[in-house]
């Protein structure tokens, strides 16, 4: 069986007159990520690790913030073609772990929700994907509530022919 293992890394700052928005789910909070698309920062980490692990470009090559055809974009619609791209490549999703990095607000309540939306933008059962989320205690831009960071590292087993 050959397995290929990818990490992706994200992180916006945080803005007001923005929905926050993790792993396809809307949170209430007084601001919102800033970016080119939705912001979703989990849900890009995420597409990197699929895309790297199967030996493609990142997420900037194939969803450009120089193009306004993605200004304001769901992720999780970006998500659909990486899913497709990682596919077409010959690879399934073995599993997904990921961390979001924020000091506020608690995510815990949400991660349930985050898992249903991701397995079932990837088509993968919701136990196939990891959703931990910490603080930074009040250290560097995450801690003092400057923006949100998510890491992932997922694995890809080729598929058979």
């Amino acid at each position: 069986m050959n397995i290929r293992i990818g990490n992706g890394y994200d992180v916006h700052k945080l803005a007001k007159n923005r929905e926050l928005i993790l792993g396809g789910v809307k949170i209430p909070f007084e601001f919102g990520l800033d970016g080119h698309s939705d912001a979703d920062a989990l849900t890009h980490s995420i597409m990197d690790a699929l895309l790297g692990a199967a030996g493609l470009r990142d997420i900037g090559f194939y969803f450009p913030d120089s193009n306004s055809d993605f200004k304001g974009i769901s992720s999780m619609l970006l998500l659909s073609e990486v899913k497709a791209a990682v596919a077409e490549a010959g690879f399934s999703i073995g599993n997904i772990d990921s961390v979001i990095v924020a000091q506020r607000p608690k995510l815990a309540p949400f991660i349930d929700s985050m898992k249903a939306a991701l397995s079932a933008c990837l088509g993968i059962d919701a136990s196939q994907i990891s959703i931990k989320a910490t603080t930074e205690e009040g250290l560097g831009f995450t801690g003092q509530g400057l923006g949100i960071s998510a890491y992932a590292v997922c694995l890809l087993e080729r598929c058979q022919s």
